[in-house]
């Protein structure tokens, strides 16, 4: 059994949530991420929404403290990864995984046939490990509305989109005889 449970975030477990993101994104090199966007974080009114949608899942530790959290919302008629972090004293503990493969069982769950998000595409907790978990790249041509308004909206708050990709995970198996 994992020292770590998952499930759909308290109402209680959303205050510190803004926090816990200025943490893991202070890992990101200036390089990737401006100093100015580390500080830059989602504001808590939008993960209490969430929460209130229940598409918010947080990962707990034995104590039962919030260690990691993954932020899920509807795009197009599919589900869109926004936001997964982990504190960064519980990186490598396989809590991203854990989130990430909690993620797919929720869009999985309300019959999304998939699952998309953006990610850094040469930061190795980005997308090289969204590919290990069965992600692959949306080549820009295959870009839906949605998901290119998504990456004019993270132009517009700074993030460099020449660093960025669009990748996307298959989650129902739709083919004959699949019983899906």
């Amino acid at each position: 059994m994992s020292e770590y449970t998952i499930g759909l975030a308290e109402p209680d477990e959303v205050e510190g949530l803004p926090d816990l993101e200025r943490r893991a994104a202070s890992l990101f090199s200036p390089e990737d991420l401006a100093p100015e966007l580390v500080s830059d974080v989602t504001p808590r009114s939008v993960y209490e929404q969430a929460q209130r949608d229940a598409s918010l899942i947080v990962a707990r530790d034995r104590d039962g403290r919030v260690v990691g959290f993954a932020h899920l919302i509807w795009v197009g008629g599919i589900v869109h990864l926004e936001e997964v972090d982990v504190e960064p004293e519980f990186g490598r503990r396989g809590i991203g995984r854990l989130l990430v493969e909690a993620a797919c069982e929720w869009a999985r769950a309300r019959e999304s046939d998939r699952i998309t998000l953006s990610t850094f595409r040469d930061v190795a907790w980005n997308a090289p490990f969204y590919a290990r978990l069965g992600f692959s790249r949306i080549p820009e041509i295959d870009l839906s509305v949605e998901l290119r308004r998504i990456r004019e909206r993270e132009g517009r708050e700074g993030l460099d989109p020449n660093k960025r990709i669009m990748m996307c995970r298959a989650l129902l198996d739709l083919s004959p005889g699949s019983g899906a």
